[in-house]
């Protein structure tokens, strides 16, 4: 339900025009009108500076670096290729990772009609480095080349937007005048530098990106080799981690603007949103992750699960490339945090966080141009000549283990094995660029793909052919797009990559040869060209054997479809396409989290609260205790959290003494009214002067008195030993589930156990209720967050309170008409009707007692009512109403019902009735104040976030208390 209700508050109020259209329908909009921009060919002027860097224009050392970033696995390939080694200067080497978000993003940015002023949107991209190599030529004197490629193709084709860059050059910079002449110098290319010294790099990038948070993300586990050094190193490099990001946050805030979207790319910045947040709450800040997400139990395992998910959730759109990362992402955040994961992403206490999926693509035109070019078609020919009468078969990859190189080259010899007439028919081209070469774990990999490569050259080669081409090097842009070209298989065999982008290029190069895609399921473009490639399982030698045979035999009219169906889609979402569609859904969440805040209660105004508590006479405190008054407990990030101890409530320790001076305070009656048995009542507050009322109010006894029930006549409870065999039935069936039996209601919480099987057993228990043993009966099943309860008709806090206040009037012998009321809890939709039974000025007809939660919309009067006299005899002409009517309860008068045991002590007969309760207050607007806790999604009229609050509030107003 509460899914429901967020999509329905969320889309009740304008959005972008007076027709109130749904979210998918701006967006579908919004394509369409991208689409016709590129038709009719409008927006080809980037409007920035970078538009004369183009990717014609580059040198062959730019073009190289470009190669390097996407033509491996995307952007997350690149940022690791940099070595520790040249951290302090530039070389040519090192400029391969200034490229590292080139080709890194995906999906979308959002077109964003012009201002006010008609002026761009300001998007700040933040990314651990420029899309620039920087090369210092003196004291104050910088040479810069800007790279082309994925990320700067994206953004240079949004032209609604006024895009600057924020990132680490990668140089060490110590001296001011340095970093002064470098800033100035990356001005004139719309950049701006974050000065990162050696340790901190050292610290961060090669040790807590490079060494932690890639090889966990590709699987590869955290490292195994020296445990012990890891354990104690982690610490450090986590710290320098979040200072690294802190950094970065420093200087988005210095230049930040208002209306200024943020984006935010990969796992080197997941710390960077909730630094931005914490600045500027209001500040639009998206998050992309380049690489894969892992699967919840692998991600896991990393010490600060907890608090890198936190921060990535302060982001308002967190971006994947595939719906299987964002899965993951999701369910870690369910899973690790205990947080709700919705179809729209991850909720907690009212905030969501989008979380979608926005596959990148390439600038397609770009290959397409190339091939036009005179050099490119002099290597087309110069390859055909080369290898004619062979078919041609190309990989081209970063030498990482990630990328399935001996795999790949290992089926290919199984494939020569089994298939002799093909050995002097076929090429395979295989092109590994050198990557931290200083690493043990890839100089091993690379003397293993040469041992392969050499045995197989060696068993099938001649003097004048051999089966393999291996080259350790890169190729220029020129040389890749000819090979591309003349390729009839492209062999992509990634044990796990983010996207893999040479699949994309590959198939924008073969608009005459039509080749055939061999593609890695494991590789994120498998979502994307799935339908038109060979799908493999790397790991499986035989079947990728097999796929080779396939792919060379195949019937040119199947190569056609197949081929067509890929190059429609490579053409279609491109990388631009992705940059606009991000930036819009980012906009666009903006918006709908602007309608959603707008129905959150506003914080408890303190003083407000604490000066009319001191003006009025007779004063009525009404506390729950589950999340309002309880101990919170520290479960560190752990499954479930502590269960033995969040189980057992316990009263916060520090609200003993405000407690006790507030029920000692003759002017002031204090109620805890909970849906716990009453046994947890008396343990927690039987030494202090109050009332409780347990079991949602059917239980009432002042601590110095006995137990009354407060249960309306001829409750029927037949339904009960049905419903506990089916609840004993599932909690059997469910590991770490159990359920509370009380005297009017059962309760099935499922907290601690697995959150997915948890819901399905959920799901199935409603079934069965609903069919069975429910079925006929008058109750009302209540389901939270993770928990079904099911109490008969008319249980609720508010049908109970105003018998509680009949029978505490009658008690105290109450004369002085209740003046001032405080309502505090952390009450489910069904009991919050105990917010509005005190509320002045609601309509007299009660709410339906069969609802099971109150909707967010009906606090809209609240918010509107502020009228601040209003007589006592109205306000008991408004209960008198609301009692005759019902509420829920059945009864007038308070009555012993038939089931209740003999033992019980019931309220006499001669007690009030419900509207003696009513008629003692003389309530207006500004003496009652409701306050939900931790519950964003409330009818109360304010809000306090935590328990702490809570007992930081009543220590305020036990000091003035004490002193009145």
């Amino acid at each position: 339900m509460r899914v429901e209700e967020t999509k329905q508050s969320s889309m009740s109020g304008p959005k972008y025009n007076t027709n109130n259209p749904t979210r998918v329908e701006r967006l579908l909009r919004e394509r369409e009108l991208r689409r016709s921009r590129t038709t009719t060919g409008t927006g080809t002027d980037s409007g920035t500076d970078m538009e004369t860097d183009s990717p014609d224009s580059v040198s062959d050392n730019s073009v190289r670096m470009d190669w390097d970033n996407n033509h491996g696995s995307a952007v997350e390939d690149l940022n690791r290729s940099h070595n520790h080694n040249h951290t302090n200067h530039v070389n040519s080497n090192n400029n391969n990772n200034n490229h590292a978000y080139r080709g890194g993003l995906r999906e979308g940015f959002l077109r964003r009609p012009l201002g006010m002023r008609g002026m761009k949107q300001r998007l700040l991209v933040v990314a651990n480095r420029l899309p620039v190599s920087a090369v210092r030529r003196g004291e104050d004197v910088w040479s810069l080349e800007i790279s082309a490629g994925g990320l700067v193709s994206a953004l240079l084709g949004v032209k609604e937007v006024d895009a600057k860059w924020i990132g680490w050059a990668g140089v060490n910079v110590p001296d001011e005048i340095g970093q002064r002449a470098l800033t100035k110098a990356l001005a004139e290319k719309r950049c701006i530098p974050v000065f990162l010294d050696e340790e901190i790099v050292h610290q961060y990038y090669n040790g807590y990106c490079n060494n932690i948070l890639w090889p966990l993300f590709h699987y590869l586990g955290l490292p195994q080799e020296d445990r012990l050094a890891t354990t104690r190193n982690f610490e450090s490099q986590f710290n320098a981690y979040k200072r690294a990001n802190q950094m970065f946050a420093d200087v988005v805030n210095e230049h930040y603007q208002e209306g200024d979207v943020v984006w935010c790319h990969d796992y080197h910045l997941m710390f960077l949103p909730k630094c931005l947040k914490e600045h500027n709450s209001q500040m639009k800040v998206g998050w992309f992750l380049h690489t894969p997400f892992p699967s919840s139990e692998i991600y896991r395992t990393l010490p600060s699960r907890s608090e890198l998910l936190r921060s990535v959730l302060a982001a308002d759109l967190v971006g994947f490339h595939t719906y299987d990362y964002a899965r993951h992402f999701v369910s870690a955040c369910t899973r690790i945090l205990g947080l709700e994961g919705t179809p729209e992403g991850v909720e907690d206490q009212g905030r969501l966080t989008r979380v979608a999926a926005f596959p990148i693509g390439i600038d397609s035109d770009r290959f397409k141009r190339a091939l036009e070019l005179p050099a490119v078609k002099k290597h087309v020919h110069e390859l055909t000549q080369r290898f004619a009468g062979r078919k041609v078969m190309l990989g081209v990859d970063r030498l990482d283990m990630i990328k399935g190189i001996p795999q790949k080259i290992l089926a290919f010899e199984k494939f020569l094995e089994e298939n002799a007439q093909w050995r002097d028919k076929v090429v395979l081209l295989q092109i590994a660029v050198p990557t931290r070469t200083d690493v043990p774990e890839y100089q091993k990999l690379t003397s293993q793909v040469h041992e392969i490569v050499g045995r197989i050259n060696g068993r099938f080669g001649t003097l004048t052919a051999v089966p393999i081409h291996h080259l350790d090097r890169s190729l220029d842009f020129h040389a890749l797009c000819a090979l591309y070209a003349v390729t009839d298989v492209a062999l992509v065999t990634s044990l796990r990559d983010g996207m893999n982008l040479v699949s994309y290029e590959f198939v924008a190069c073969q608009g005459s040869k039509k080749g055939v895609l061999i593609l890695s399921e494991f590789a994120g473009a498998a979502q994307s060209l799935g339908a038109g490639a060979l799908l493999v399982n790397p790991w499986n030698i035989t079947e990728v054997a097999l796929s080779i045979k396939y792919a060379l035999n195949m019937q040119s009219d199947e190569r056609e479809k197949r081929h067509r169906h890929n190059y429609a889609h490579v053409t279609t979402h491109t990388a631009q396409d992705w940059a606009e569609t991000f930036v819009s859904e980012l906009n666009d969440t903006v918006v709908e989290a602007q309608l959603r805040t707008r129905q959150v209660p506003p914080l408890l105004p303190l003083r407000k609260t604490i000066d009319r508590y001191l003006q009025s006479k007779n004063r009525l405190l009404i506390l729950g205790f589950n999340t309002t008054l309880t101990e919170p407990v520290e479960s560190s990030g752990r499954r479930g959290g502590d269960q033995i101890k969040e189980m057992e409530l316990k009263l916060h320790p520090e609200l003993k003494g405000p407690l006790s001076a507030l029920c000692n305070d003759k002017q002031t009656t204090v109620i805890v009214l909970s849906g716990s048995d009453r046994s947890v009542l008396d343990d927690n507050f039987g030494e202090f002067n109050m009332w409780l009322a347990a079991e949602n109010g059917m239980f009432l006894r002042p601590t110095d008195g006995e137990w009354m029930t407060t249960m309306p006549e001829h409750l029927n409870m037949d339904w009960v030993d049905s419903v506990k065999h089916v609840f004993e039935y599932f909690t059997e069936r469910t590991p770490r589930s159990h359920f509370e039996h009380r005297e009017t209601s059962f309760v099935w919480n499922y907290k601690y156990a697995d959150v997915e099987f948890g819901r399905l057993q959920a799901r199935d228990m409603l079934q069965h209720l609903w069919t069975g043993p429910i079925s006929n009966a008058a109750v009302d099943v209540v389901q939270g967050s993770r928990s079904v309860e099911v109490r008969s008709v008319g249980v609720t806090k508010g049908a109970a309170i105003d018998r509680i206040l009949g029978e505490i009037v009658h008690s105290k012998s109450m004369v002085t008409p209740i003046d001032y009321v405080l309502c505090v809890g952390h009450f489910l939709g069904k009991d919050e009707d105990i917010y509005t039974f005190f509320e002045p000025e609601l309509p007299s007809e009660p709410s339906n007692p069969s609802k099971s939660k109150g909707s967010d919309g009906s606090k809209s009067s609240l918010e509107t009512k502020k009228t601040s006299n209003k007589s006592s005899n109205s306000k008991s002409n408004s209960r008198s109403n609301k009692a005759q009517t019902g509420s829920g309860s059945g009864s007038d008068k308070r009555v012993q019902t038939a089931p209740i045991p003999a033992t019980w002590q019931t309220a006499p007969q001669e007690s009030v009735s419900w509207r003696e309760g009513s008629s003692v207050l003389d309530l207006n607007g500004d003496n009652y104040f409701s306050c939900a806790v931790g519950r964003k999604r409330s009818n109360a009229r304010y809000l306090l976030n935590s328990s702490d609050d809570v007992v930081s509030f009543l220590k305020d107003l036990a000091d003035v208390t004490t002193f009145m």
